[in-house]
């Protein structure tokens, strides 16, 4: 396979080099001493691996077939040493990811025919969602698009304010009300907004909780409806923000999100600062959604459209 020939952007490869260093220099201390002393990749090497894979939060549903891929490819061509394991690994888990159509892209970009894109962004507080936004604006902006944001969270005053913050910083108007506002209203008004300047791309905040998820569908799914009477289609995209430094949390709130509202797109923030990266391929594959961004730093560049092969090239470098 040839796949990892490609010539990746240097700049953006060495952000996501230095991103996932925590992630990969734990993966490969403790594949170095699973295989030292070994010439083959025997049973035991296997076992170690999986307890590995488990432990960088891959998860286990997700450990077992890579572990199985990895047995039928041992069998059949009879890999020796740690670099061979290192190629198999890498191969094996870009063809999990392509599956679900994960890592596809390479820029930030829209679908042609879908103006204003509209995106509403969801997931818990704390993971990162204000930042996602602001950085996703910023992107976007830099790639040509105009973008609108929409203050949607307006359980919190705070919420509205971040967004504020980041839409001056990024220079792309803002559509807000007051704290206890209704979101519909707001994504409402936003879409109205977006409508009359002719923008690209919508970007819609809505609230962190998940005390309720009853309450939660219900607003999710009264916010959707009302976009609707503007842009029939939206929102095109639901974007589930997690915080990938959370390990094992990040599954449990994408369980409980999959069940409040239909998520069509994942973005994994805080990769910079956990050696938990291996969460990116475990949530891809388990909730079959693909992940469309990763945050690899605390710059405002330092959101990357996830493309496969450059996160495995990076994580199994």
């Amino acid at each position: 396979m040839n796949f990892f020939r490609k010539i990746f952007s240097s700049e953006k490869k060495e952000t996501l080099d230095k991103g996932l260093e925590k992630s990969k220099t734990t993966f490969f201390s403790k594949l170095t001493k699973a295989v030292a002393g070994k010439s083959t990749v025997d049973d035991e090497v296997l076992d170690s691996l999986e307890e590995i894979l488990v432990s960088s939060d891959v998860g286990v549903n997700t450990t077992l077939k890579i572990i199985e891929r990895i047995e039928k490819r041992v069998a059949s061509d009879k890999y020796l040493g740690t670099e061979e394991l290192n190629q198999i690994l890498r191969e094996e888990i870009a063809s999990l990811l392509s599956e679900n159509n994960t890592g596809n892209d390479t820029d930030f970009s829209i679908p042609s025919g879908k103006k204003p894109y509209v995106i509403m962004v969801v997931g818990v507080n704390g993971v990162g969602k204000t930042t996602t936004i602001g950085k996703l604006a910023n992107q976007f902006k830099k790639a040509g698009y105009k973008v609108v944001l929409g203050a949607g969270d307006t359980f919190r005053a705070a919420a509205i304010d971040q967004l504020q913050i980041w839409a001056d910083r990024v220079g792309v108007p803002i559509v807000r009300q007051q704290m206890g506002s209704d979101p519909a209203s707001v994504a409402f008004d936003t879409l109205q907004s977006a409508v009359s300047q002719d923008a690209d791309v919508v970007i819609i905040d809505t609230a962190g909780r998940l005390h309720n998820k009853v309450n939660l569908m219900n607003e999710l799914s009264k916010v959707k409806r009302v976009m609707q009477k503007v842009v029939g289609e939206a929102p095109h995209d639901v974007m589930l923000v997690l915080d990938g430094s959370t390990g094992q949390n990040a599954f449990e709130q994408a369980k409980q999100f999959t069940v409040a509202t239909e998520v069509t797109s994942l973005a994994v923030t805080k990769l910079d600062g956990t050696a938990k990266g291996g969460v990116v391929i475990g949530i891809s594959d388990q909730f079959k959604i693909p992940v469309k961004y990763i945050g690899v730093g605390e710059g405002i560049d330092d959101l990357q459209v996830f493309n496969k092969y450059e996160f495995v090239d990076s994580f199994f470098k």
